[in-house]
């Protein structure tokens, strides 16, 4: 085994024991028998750079082909329909809009002081521009939606967590997208619900749920990139307003180098920044350790300082 293959081969193990393990049974099973499949791991080596990953696999072959069949390798099952799984793969990218995110965000936008004007980098179709139209159940305090139909979030909040007794008030909200996804689409919509985890079937009614939210009044997402149009889309926002710019699982899609010039653009700009990013990504905010007994936890952090532990579907928050 080259040390290319080695390399994807530890990736998807990783991503078993880290990610999937506890979590989805299923793709802990597709991963370990992608890492063991010499021959899917030369197809996906062969595929541009970024196009790898676990995530976009296992939602491009469910999108193609279906889930295997009880009993059935998942890595033969990929390779039998490869060429319809590799369109998928180049076509689409995981863009996953999980909305439970809101949750674990909304304690540290309630703290800064309204109204606000949120900007979210890497918006997809803009399910996580809405933390004011869902509902929120942290245990000890439940907030609800003005619309029955709105989902409510469930998130495991510590007791050092700020659960803020209302919603902020949010004067203007817009995204910002390599390529956007349209909430009115049902191909794309489609694309984001195979994104689920198949045991997921809770999470998955919830995104359809923020899906009928947001299409009677589409957020707006535009087409663009982080370094080149984050400040043209930041100059829109009302003067009356306290300007946020956040993000979720984003950063790691781009070059570190890129990192330290958005991190600079966007204070720069005077705003508010919410970065909700894995550990290793904004190493000058968080090291690993931080995460250490939370494997696979994301790091919430407000103006380059680490406040949180977050789930990465907003499952939970751990105030620092």
């Amino acid at each position: 085994m080259n040390k290319s293959v080695e390399k994807l081969s530890l990736r998807y193990h990783a991503f078993a024991d880290r990610e999937a393990h506890g979590v989805s049974p299923s793709y802990e099973t597709y991963a370990g028998s992608v890492a063991e499949n010499i021959d899917l791991l030369h197809r996906l080596l062969e595929l541009p750079d970024g196009k790898q990953q676990p995530n976009l696999l296992f939602a491009a072959t469910r999108h193609a082909a279906g889930l295997p069949g009880d009993g059935s390798d998942f890595a033969r099952h990929a390779l039998a329909a490869w060429d319809a799984v590799r369109s998928v793969i180049l076509s689409r990218s995981t863009q996953t809009n999980e909305p439970g995110r809101c949750a674990s965000l909304l304690p540290a936008l309630a703290r800064i002081e309204g109204p606000l004007a949120i900007l979210e980098v890497g918006a997809s179709a803009g399910l996580c521009l809405l933390p004011d139209r869902y509902g929120y159940d942290y245990g000890r305090t439940r907030l609800t939606a003005k619309d029955d139909d709105s989902p409510v979030f469930p998130c495991r909040a510590s007791e050092r967590t700020p659960i803020p007794g209302a919603v902020p008030q949010i004067a203007w909200r817009a995204g910002l997208d390599l390529n956007p996804l349209d909430v009115c689409n049902e191909e794309d919509m489609q694309w984001l619900k195979t994104l689920v985890w198949p045991e997921q079937t809770e999470r998955l009614s919830r995104l359809e749920a923020a899906i009928t939210i947001a299409r009677r009044d589409p957020p707006r997402v535009v087409a663009g990139d982080l370094l080149t149009e984050t400040e043209t889309l930041a100059r829109q926002a009302p003067c009356n307003t306290r300007l946020v710019i956040f993000h979720t699982a984003v950063l790691n899609y781009v070059e570190p180098a890129v990192r330290e010039e958005f991190a600079i653009l966007v204070k720069d700009l005077g705003a508010e920044w919410l970065a909700n990013e894995g550990a290793r990504i904004l190493p000058d905010v968080a090291t690993t350790d931080i995460v250490e007994d939370r494997p696979g936890a994301f790091v919430l952090s407000h103006n380059a300082r680490a406040i949180a532990r977050t789930g990465p579907h907003g499952q939970f928050v751990d105030w620092l």
